[in-house]
């Protein structure tokens, strides 16, 4: 195949990637509401999840691409940091404050860990274990403190199936979904890493593209979700989707990635600064947000300026 039918063959992953996370997360919370299955189990699966990112981590995982799924976990993470709060505050006053904050400020030892265990271009097995750990520890700590299940991430699907309960042959149908949905993500995340290594045999600039196109790409979905419920005054939610996400991917796509294949990169140099990048992107989120408790249109446009700076010194180093 050519380059250009690669280019085609990615953007066609991508589209898979957002279909199949969409159908899965839609569809989950009815069905297990409709089959009777524990609201708990439920809620640690769907608690901030971002499939997207954990199905492209893992697949570049299996086919030998340390540097997409790594590239593509601080690259979601700085996306969803900058692009999607920035264009939610943008639309609405974003409030940050209680269970937003307190969220955020859980994240960010995550993600200390996260990058600590990346550092040297090695995330090894027990490390990966560690980190899908931490991520339970982390839902169940803020279950126990927020005395109600976590509102982080697609976890509203579950309220939502709660609200309207739908026990008919329906049912059959949100299971295909699911399924559906999952089989999405495995193909597109597949084909998306094997576009990138078809375009670039070059491990640095797989890392480049996991970065930035393939990270955008799968925090996409997030970008979407801060400007229509921005919109729809529903601004919290976004703030939540955000941290739960940010924290999912320092530990549950990291870590799961690193289970199913240990992650070794051989020029980690270049991960070094996204990587600090990575956590200062939510430091800047939280620093701008708490003397307000919110986070407003000039905040935005430095939430962009600071993503700009991100790609240059990415593309540049």
């Amino acid at each position: 195949m050519t380059t250009f039918l690669w280019l085609i063959a990615f953007l066609a992953g991508i589209g898979a990637i957002v279909w199949g996370a969409e159908a899965f997360a839609e569809h989950l919370g009815k069905a297990a509401v409709a089959l009777g299955v524990s609201s708990f189990a439920l809620a640690l699966l769907l608690a901030g999840a971002e499939p997207e990112e954990l199905a492209t981590a893992v697949a570049a995982s299996l086919r030998g691409s340390p540097g997409i799924a790594l590239g593509d976990v601080i690259g979601a993470n700085v996306t969803v940091c900058l692009i999607a709060l920035g264009v939610g505050a943008m639309i609405a006053p974003l409030p940050f404050s209680g269970s937003a904050l307190r969220y955020a400020l859980l994240g960010l030892p995550l993600g200390v860990i996260g990058a600590w265990f990346a550092w040297d271009g090695n995330v090894s097995r027990p490390e990966g274990t560690i980190l899908v750990i931490l991520y339970l520890v982390y839902v169940v700590l803020i279950w126990i403190v927020e005395r109600h299940p976590p509102t982080l991430g697609e976890v509203g699907e579950l309220a939502e199936a709660h609200r309207y309960p739908d026990r008919s042959k329906r049912v059959g149908l949100d299971l295909i979904f699911v399924v559906s949905g999952v089989l999405a993500m495995a193909a597109g995340a597949t084909l998306l890493v094997e576009a990138v290594r078809r375009i670039s045999h070059i491990q640095s600039t797989q890392t480049k593209l996991g970065l930035t196109v393939v990270g955008f790409a799968t925090g996409f979905e997030l970008v979407v979700l801060a400007w229509s419920a921005s919109r729809r005054g529903a601004a919290e939610a976004v703030v939540a989707g955000v941290v739960g996400s940010f924290a999912y991917n320092v530990t549950m796509t990291l870590g799961a990635a690193a289970l199913v294949h240990p992650l070794v990169l051989q020029d980690m140099n270049q991960l070094h600064l996204p990587l600090l990048a990575m956590l200062a992107s939510l430091v800047l989120v939280i620093g701008l947000a708490i003397p307000r408790k919110r986070l407003i249109r000039r905040h935005a446009i430095a939430l962009f300026i600071a993503y700009g700076v991100f790609l240059f010194f990415v593309l540049h180093h």
